[in-house]
């Protein structure tokens, strides 16, 4: 395949860079075969990365960020917003790798304009940071991406302006609606709606209460599902589904045991909290700890 080829002709240790470019994006994948530290990133543009495999600590002093980048996560950087990169356990047998997709701050107009309604103002890109972990939406779609910027398809470039503007309307999705929890956890008397999600958030382990949250929000039952689903375009119920799982991921991250976690978020069986969760993400609770605490590595860059 074209991209492994490239990738084997390793012309430097830290960062080694192979690129695809298209119209309105550009895909690069980093190997970085020694530990290093500092190592400076930034781009013109919108810089969506998935990590590969290995392990990389972003270091970002403008919002005094300083975390650990794994596999089957995204981290988005606002155009000229610099990270600096420490790479603790690089090396020839086990390179670091990455995905990153440079992306046109004129394309992410146009998708955000199309998908804002007339009176939601949420859904536009804001110049922040975002670390988050890839649904498996976002994981398909990532593969795809993959696929077409390094293959010769001659309709290549219809398809990768596709695929990008599915990327790009999933993390501006992303991106509003951890606007407006964050906002609802801040100030949730900002509005009836802050004040519900406020509470769901602050009960993840309770049975969703539906009265309890249309008199929290002073609204009638058929207007709060309304504008639940023009917020989040879920139902309440799925939404709060959502939430318990990405829970879920931090406390395996920790360590602790799939039951522990299953009956903390008020599931009524360890079984049905592992369906759940491997239908949300295609991977067992089980196997998402053990894959995570092993720093293990992603599979959708074998070419």
């Amino acid at each position: 395949m074209q991209l492994a080829k490239k990738r084997a002709k390793v012309e430097r240790l830290v960062e080694n860079k192979v690129s695809f470019a298209a119209t309105d994006a550009e895909l690069s994948v980093y190997d970085t075969y020694e530990p290093s530290h500092g190592v400076k990133l930034a781009a013109s543009e919108v810089l969506f990365c998935a990590m590969i495999s290995g392990k990389k600590v972003m270091h970002v002093d403008d919002c005094n960020y300083h975390q650990a980048f794994l596999p089957q996560q995204s981290f988005v950087l606002a155009p000229q917003q610099a990270v600096y990169i420490d790479f603790p356990e690089a090396s020839l047998q086990s390179p670091t790798s990455c995905l990153a997709i440079e992306i046109s701050r004129d394309k992410i107009a146009q998708v955000s304009e199309r998908m804002r309604r007339h009176d939601d103002d949420l859904i536009h890109y804001q110049d922040t940071l975002v670390h988050t972990e890839h649904n498996w939406q976002t994981q398909h779609c990532l593969s795809r991406l993959l696929h077409l910027f390094t293959e010769n398809d001659p309709n290549r470039s219809y398809f990768i302006d596709l695929a990008m503007e599915e990327l790009i309307a999933r993390l501006l999705q992303q991106q509003s609606r951890d606007l407006l929890l964050t906002v609802a956890q801040q100030s949730p008397d900002r509005s009836g709606l802050h004040h519900a999600l406020n509470y769901m958030e602050s009960h993840l382990e309770e049975p969703l209460d539906v009265d309890k949250l249309c008199k929290l929000s002073c609204m009638s039952r058929s207007r709060f599902f309304a504008q639940f689903r023009h917020y989040f375009n879920t139902t309440p119920q799925q939404w709060l589904q959502a939430r318990k799982l990405n829970h879920a991921k931090q406390k395996l991250k920790q360590g602790i045991q799939v039951t522990a976690v299953s009956f903390a978020l008020g599931f009524k069986h360890p079984s049905q909290f592992s369906r759940a969760f491997k239908q949300a993400f295609n991977i067992s609770p089980k196997a998402y700890q053990n894959r995570f605490l092993a720093s293990g590595k992603n599979d959708y860059l074998r070419h």
